[in-house]
């Protein structure tokens, strides 16, 4: 029988589940609360965060200067186009994995983990200079390459994990009932693994979103997406503040409504398979 855990405990808890919240927000909230200010009281110091006077002059002039809602369509396309091809090969290698594994399984999983321990920037040269002769420098389709490949070892590794909790014995009845490999993916294994393939799905599509390296470094203008937008107000003359914080703001407040309206599924896909 569980013991109860005390009510002091679970006070000191949550108090301390808060505070990591609170601390883990604040830098969203300083960016949301100075994007209302003039320029002027964003540089204030020390800052004055409640009594200085509010504005949305700053998001006027950021639609103005730029068109927002083509970068957040490219940003849309980049994350659903990489996510969806990304599936594609993830989901056949990871079953593959799962449930056929050779002697050197986990050596290939270790190997595609530790391509995520490269730093970027060692790539950048080669991967330039193929995608300059390829002429794919700034379209949309290089990019969703470069974020399929990028975050690709992350999604076989989830569903790797998801997979293996799956009874092989239910995948071994279908092929007795004689069940091709598709429609063996189709129709036993992708239902039973929903909750896994959700929150992969959720998770690449947050990292597809946020990536600001490779698309700083092979984007400028018709693929950009809304880290190329935040990015044009650093300028030589200095940084807008306002600005630039309402600019982070529109560009992060998809992802923020996203993920909160699909937290539920993201816990759930994340801890499929740790209770049995």
């Amino acid at each position: 029988m569980a013991r109860a855990v005390p009510k002091s405990r679970r006070w000191l808890m949550t108090i301390i589940a808060w505070a990591i919240a609170f601390v883990i927000f604040f830098p969203i909230l300083w960016t949301i609360i100075t994007s209302f200010k003039t320029e002027g009281d964003a540089v204030l110091s020390p800052p004055d965060l409640l009594t200085a006077g509010w504005t949305t002059e700053s998001y006027g002039v950021v639609q103005d200067r730029s068109n927002y809602f083509k970068f957040a369509m490219n940003s849309v396309m980049l994350a659903l186009g990489s996510t969806a091809f990304a599936l594609l090969l993830a989901i056949p290698a990871a079953w593959a994995m799962a449930f056929a594994p050779g002697k050197r399984t986990k050596d290939l999983l270790m190997w595609m983990l530790s391509t995520k321990m490269m730093p970027p920037v060692g790539a950048l040269i080669p991967i330039y200079l193929i995608f300059r002769d390829l002429h794919l420098l700034d379209t949309r389709g290089g990019i969703i390459t470069v974020l399929m490949l990028l975050n690709l070892p992350i999604i076989i590794w989830m569903l790797y994990t998801y997979f293996k909790e799956i009874p092989g014995e239910i995948l071994e009845a279908s092929r007795m009932d004689g069940a091709s490999v598709g429609k063996e993916l189709i129709y036993v294994l992708a239902p039973m693994a929903i909750p896994g393939i959700a929150s992969t799905v959720l998770l690449n599509v947050i990292l597809a979103w946020n990536e600001a390296f490779w698309t700083l470094s092979l984007t400028t203008k018709n693929a950009a997406p809304l880290t190329q937008f935040i990015a044009s107000y650093s300028s030589p003359e200095g940084l807008f503040w306002a600005k630039l914080s309402a600019a982070s703001t529109m560009a992060i407040a998809p992802i923020l409504v996203l993920g909160w309206f699909a937290q539920k599924q993201l816990v759930r896909g994340l801890t499929f398979g740790a209770v049995k």
